[in-house]
Formats: C-alpha cells, structure tokens, sequence
C-alpha cells in the first residue's frame, strides 16, 4: 500500500490521512472519486429533470418568506435565484400580507462576498432589543458551523466601524445592552491553565466585553470545565425582570443552569437533563427523566411550572401543565403576553392547548387545520399575543397563520403546490421490533402505485421527532414518479416522549436499529416492495444508521444513501464537534461502552466476505461538525474490499452539504438518479 502522511502517528488505521481535510493528498482522492460519480450520475435527462425541478423549487419567488418580528419590523432571510447567497431585509406586517410585500434589503450577502472575494454564507442575525437598531451578523465561510461575527447598523445598513468583531470560530454572542455583550470564543489559555474551548471546540467561558475595549480586556463571568459541551450565557431582557443567566452543558443532554446574582452563579436547582426556563415570575421545568417532588413522582416528558422566586426560597409546589401518557407527548412551548402555547405529539400527529398566564387554566384555540404539522414560528410575548403559525401536510403545501392567541388565525401566506394532493395518499402503519415494540412509519405514493421502488428514511438519534411535511423535493423527483415513500419514526428520536429517546441511548442503540430494520420488512411483508427494491436514505446521525445497515442488514436494501455520516465510532469523539455526542452513543475509550458500541461502527465491521447493496456516500470538505474523514474513510476500505461504492464530496456546504440552492438542488439530484438507476435497473 502507498504511504501518505498520518496526521495521527501511532494509529493502526491505514486510511487515517482522509482525516487530513484540506490536505494534498486527502482533496485529490476526493477529486479522484468525485470526477466518475458525477460522470455516470449526471448524464441522462431524468437527472437534468430533477435537478432543474429541485432548483425551481428552492428558488420559486412564490414560497413563503418566512418572518420574524423584532419591534415594528417583520425581519426575513431570502434566497433565490438571482440572490444564490441570500438577502436579509425586512417590512411591515401591513405590506407583508399583501401580495407583493415591499422589502427594504439590508445586506445582499452576494454584493458582500463579491466585494470581499470571500465565500460567505449567511449564519444568522441576533437584533437588539428594545430599539432594534444594531444587530450581531454572523457569517460562515462555504457554510461551516464556525463563523465570523460583525456589527451591523440597521438604519443605516452599515457595518459599525468601532462596533464588536470576532474572528472566524465556533463562538457564541448575545446582547447585554448597547454598548456591552456577552461573549464565548477561543481567548487563548486563560488563568485556570486551560484553553477557552472544550473538548468539543465550544465556548468553555464566557466573557462580558464592553465596547471600545480589546477582546483580550472582556472580564470572565463564568468557565466551565475542559470536558464540558459549551457554556452559554444570556441576558434576559424582559421589561422589569431584567436578568443574566448562564448554561453550562456538561454533555449534550445534561446542563446546569445559573442566574448571574451581584455577578455570582446561583444554581437552579432543577434535574440536569431536564428543560428549565424562567419567563417573568415563572420558572418552567419540562422532564427527560422521572422526577420526584414533595412524594410525587413525574414521568419523563411532563412539563411543570413553578413561583420562580419561592423556588429559589426552597418550595416546590408545582402546577402541572402537560402530562404524557402512552401515545401523547410534549414538542415544545412558547409564550405569548397572556398565554402558554403546548405543542403535542398523539401518534405523531399534532395537537395545541392553550392556558392562560399566571391561572393556567385551559383556553379554547379555535381555527388550526386539522390533520396537519402545526408548529409556533414566532411570537412577541413581551408586547402582544401575536402568533405565526406553520402548518404543513406531507400532502399539503406550509401555510402560515397569523393572529393572536386564544383567537382564530388567518391564512395569510401559502406555499405553492407541486404536485397535486389527490393523486397521493399518505398513510401511517406500525411495524413490530425485535424487543415488541410498535414502531409507527408514513407511507406516501401514489393512489395507482401499489408497489415498486422504494425509499426509507430514517433518523433516530438525539430527540428529534421526524413529523409530517410537504414533500416538495422527494415529492417531485420520487412519489410522483411513482416511488414510494416511507419515514419511520424509530426510536432515538421524540416522537414519544424523552423515553422514546432514552432507551436508545448508549447500550440501548441497537434499538434504532432494529426498529429500522424491522419497517424495512413490514415493507416487504406488505408487499408494497421488494429487498431488491427498497432503498434507504439517511444523513448525519442518519448517516451512520444507513453505515449500520450496510454492514449488518444489507440483505433488506437494494440502495443506500448516506449523507454527512458518522462512520468511524472508535474515534468520532476525537474529531471535530463529536466529544460532544458521548452522552448519545458512548465513550469509545471506555472498554465497557467500546463492548456495546462496536457493533454499530461500520467502518470497523466492513466484511469482504458480504454482499452488499450499492450504495452512495456524500459529505461537505466545509462541514466542521461531522468530520469528512468519516465518509472518505468509509469509502476506502469498501474500495479495498471490493465493495460497490459511489462517492461525491462537497468543497463547500458545511454539515447541510450545500451553501446555496443550485448546490443543493445537485446533491439532491445526484442522490435521487442513483436510487433511480439502482432500484430500477433496466427503466
């Protein structure tokens, strides 16, 4: 075998120089293998069709522009085809319901990169309150997490030539007032003898940096430890309960919460995986783990709300908002000036009650659609009961509801349709694990198509629940060609609670896993397909559920895409953002959890001796979070042991694979003509 330069001497991973991401010798493979996928992928007309389709879609004028009040202003983000990198500008709720609103641009990102010859992409906006003048611009160079922050004048629209500045890093900022920030980055060694940054490359401390001073001046208020995620903190600037608050994660699901007091931490005394939040004289406390209070004990999943005063006293008399039970669980919650907003989950299907501050009593909350995807956009708890609300179908296009709460909202925005929702059907089945577990999965297709190709896809990691939306792109480029589509809501996500999760942390996540395979042969058994006809598709965490079922389920799939993967679990921890998911799937170091997490590395249960289904792996150079040595490592010793591999690697795009919407529209593409081309061979 060729030598190439080991960035880690003393390991026994003959492909480790793929970890080299800018590398030599690392971009040339990456050349090497990009240049004949997109050769045999990019060729026929199907791809130009939905390539073009895909970027219509992305940068159709007539998507909602999606908005966020901050004073008298609704503030957007937009990106088109003649604004590929994106506009940020704003207008007024009068001018925004009409039918053409009038923007006013306040950066063109493109004009900027130009002027610049720097590839940004935009990262985000944090306003000031109460005037809203100034604004924190975050900037991404080719999309990755780490960013660099400016001053931006709003009236003005221009850069604040003495205003705050950080250089590129994974750094955190938020408004104290005018003239003072709060502010996580990397100082350099700090007094304690320790970097700035965790092991995960977060904020370990957090400064208060006045204007006009260096960065090196801004005074420590908080450092947490060398192994901690991220510490955080925040200025709560509500009228008359102006407060600073600080978050230390000490693992991706564990925090402690402190309220900044004459410049002191006091601890919030609430359980460490749980979610705390203080609004008003209110302390809420949502449970990821039983809680017992006073001879009471909460489920997982309960959401609770205490006198945030008489807490910090030492009562704990709690009022109970939300309990879940077997199929019902919590999503989210928000405020508005006089109410509560729950979001539930039955069977992954939404609900929304209403209560009423300070009495919680229940309020009607008329006029939401039924059998829909309904979530809060945004509020303005601080001024009105004004609300935006989402709702979406997998067959209905997102619309957006204004009002107040407690009243009937408005449509006041709808998404085009690009495909006609009577010609589909979207059904929910559950299919059956391995421990008897029901594990429910959406159908999609359409109503002539009984069977054929198709595509599963999957998560199953961190909480998230995977509910409902329009398929606009899949819908398009693979329902309406006549694929089937099918999500699966396995376990690893929220779909049922934080239990729907915990059981599938560490030593529990061969959960995720069976729960897939086991949709993957309801499938079959249904007879909606065949192995030799369904295909998977997953990214990130996904990635890693499709390396698995590569390596330990291949006989169920035709085709596999993975996206952005993890792949190499023996040493995730040690790349990039990845010491941050120990608390997910172990600690590789520790021969106990290394026991439980090996079956379910694929790079280190790659058989020669298997047949494998063809499968497609892409990752961004750009994305700092999950490391592209993942995915070209992968890659290689499939290639070694004479595995069927396609590959293509992003130079830019960061972890969502693509800075722009005709990069986007390409990935997605290039991912659909492989599954066409496998699935369907001979079509």
């Amino acid at each position: 075998m060729t030598e190439h330069a080991d960035p880690t001497p003393g390991t026994d991973d003959p492909y480790i120089w793929l970890e080299d991401v800018t590398g030599d010798e690392a971009l040339s493979w990456v050349r090497s293998h990009n240049e004949p996928t997109v050769e045999a992928l990019t060729s026929s007309d199907r791809f130009r069709e939905m390539e073009s389709s895909t970027l219509a879609i992305l940068d159709t004028d007539d998507r909602i522009p999606f908005v966020r009040r901050r004073g008298e202003f609704l503030y957007n983000f937009w990106r088109d085809a003649n604004n590929p990198r994106g506009l940020w500008r704003r207008t007024t709720l009068e001018s925004y319901t009409t039918d053409s609103p009038e923007w006013e641009i306040l950066i063109d990102v493109d004009d900027l990169a130009r002027a610049e010859d720097e590839n940004w992409v935009w990262a985000g906006a944090t306003v000031l309150r109460p005037g809203y003048d100034r604004a924190l611009i975050s900037l991404s160079r080719g999309g990755a997490d780490a960013s660099v922050v400016r001053e931006f004048d709003i009236p003005s629209r221009q850069w604040v030539t003495d205003g705050f500045v950080l250089p590129e890093n994974k750094s955190n900022v938020g408004w104290i007032d005018r003239d003072t920030v709060f502010v996580g980055t990397d100082f350099g060694e700090q007094p304690d003898g320790f970097g700035s940054l965790t092991d995960s490359g977060y904020p370990r401390v957090v400064k208060r940096w006045s204007r006009g001073t260096p960065l090196e001046d801004a005074v420590t208020v908080f450092a947490g430890e060398k192994g901690d995620v991220a510490v955080h903190a925040q200025h709560d600037d509500t009228p008359g309960y102006e407060r600073d608050f600080v978050s230390r994660s000490t693992d991706f699901f564990n925090a402690l919460l402190y309220e900044l007091r004459n410049g002191e931490p006091e601890l919030v005394d609430v359980p460490t995986d749980s979610h705390a939040g203080v609004r008003m004289s209110w302390l809420t406390v949502m449970t990821r783990s039983e809680w017992e209070l006073k001879g009471t004990t909460y489920a997982p999943g309960t959401l609770l709300v205490f006198d945030y005063d008489a807490y910090r006293a030492g009562e704990r008399d709690a009022t109970v908002l939300f309990t879940p039970d077997a199929h019902t669980s919590i999503v989210d919650y928000a405020f508005t000036r006089s109410h509560l907003i729950i979001t539930t989950l039955h069977d992954v299907h939404t609900r929304v009650q209403v209560r009423e501050l300070g009495s919680w009593e229940v309020v009607e909350q008329p006029g939401l659609p039924e059998l829909a995807t309904v979530s809060v956009l945004d509020t303005d708890p601080d001024e009105s009961d004004e609300v935006f609300w989402m709702a979406s179908s997998f067959t209905d296009p997102p619309s957006l509801l204004h009002g107040d709460s407690g009243r009937a909202p408005r449509v006041i925005k709808q998404s085009p349709a690009f495909f006609d929702p009577e010609s589909l059907i979207a059904e929910q089945f559950f299919a059956t694990s391995d421990d008897g577990t029901k594990v429910p999965y959406f159908v999609i297709r359409r109503r002539d198509v009984t069977s054929g190709p198709t595509l599963l896809y999957g998560y199953g990691g961190f909480e998230n629940s995977l509910t409902p939306s329009y398929l606009s792109v899949s819908g398009v480029n693979w329902v309406e060609r006549g694929g089937i589509y099918v999500i699966a809501n396995i376990r690893g996500g929220g779909e049922y609670g934080p239990s729907w999760h915990t059981q599938a942390q560490k030593a529990g996540r061969h959960k995720v896993y069976e729960d897939f395979a086991a949709v993957a042969r309801a499938l079959v058994e249904q007879g909606l397909t065949t192995p030799e006809q369904l295909g998977a598709q997953g990214g990130s965490n996904g990635g890693l559920l499709m390396g698995v079922m590569l390596t330990r389920y291949p006989e169920l799939f035709g085709a596999l895409v993975c996206q952005v993967p993890l792949i190499d679990m023996k040493r995730y921890h040690l790349l990039l953002a990845g010491a941050s998911w120990m608390a997910e799937y172990g600690d590789p170091d520790d021969p106990e959890e290394w026991e439980f997490m090996k079956p379910f590395s694929p790079y280190q249960n790659i058989d020669a001796d298997k047949k494998y289904p063809p499968i497609l792996v892409t990752t961004s150079t750009r994305d700092d979070r999950v490391h592209p040595g993942h995915a070209r490592k992968f890659v290689a010793l499939l290639e070694e042991t004479g595995h069927e591999v396609m590959y293509y690697e992003n130079i830019e795009g960061g972890h969502g694979g693509a800075a722009d919407n005709r990069q986007a529209a390409f990935k997605s593409a290039l991912a659909f003509e492989f599954l066409w081309r496998t699935l369907t061979p001979g079509e």
